[in-house]
């Protein structure tokens, strides 16, 4: 019988005689069984290349073991670093430019130009309710103090403004 076919049917036996193990050995470097179950496959790949001047035969079982070790150490570390990569290209991608874009612009001052237009259609009193709300976040209390109107009067003026200003708004939409 041929040497090499000799030494590769030794290799075939100790693998598949030691394959349970070496998946249970490669499994907690791994922190995952199925990606042990490659990493074995792959490492038997490697082992069965080996030729018998290598020395690698010598002690087979302590060989093939540690070609399982270097095997999933390296996939450890090819793992964490496509881990990286994938969590920088995250933020990358994730990343939102710190000024508006120019259609952004456009919008806001198209949106602004439709409140003010519906502000100042509105009555005098009433604009200035609205705006001491919304703008100076007054209460309605102290919106009817400074308009010299009851907090409910100050309520009523605020929300026919918002009543209108949506109006309006939603008018410009369609």
């Amino acid at each position: 019988m041929d040497t090499n076919v000799k030494y590769d049917k030794v290799k075939l036996d100790l693998y598949v005689s030691h394959r349970s193990a070496l998946v249970d050995y490669a499994t907690p470097i791994v922190g995952c069984r199925a990606r042990a179950e490659d990493v074995v496959q792959d490492s038997f790949l490697r082992f069965s290349r080996c030729e018998p001047e290598d020395g690698a035969l010598r002690q087979p079982l302590a060989y093939l073991y540690r070609v399982v070790r270097n095997t999933a150490l390296d996939c450890v570390r090819r793992v964490s670093a496509e881990a990286r990569r994938d969590e920088a290209q995250a933020v990358v991608c994730g990343f939102e430019p710190l000024a508006p874009s120019p259609e952004e612009v456009a919008v806001g001052r198209d949106h602004l130009r439709r409140v003010e237009a519906a502000l100042s259609e509105l009555p005098e009193r009433t604009r200035k309710a609205f705006e001491l709300h919304r703008f100076d976040g007054l209460s309605f209390l102290q919106i009817g103090q400074r308009l010299e109107v009851s907090a409910a009067t100050a309520h009523r003026l605020v929300r026919d403004a918002m009543v209108h200003m949506m109006r309006r708004l939603h008018d410009a939409q369609d």
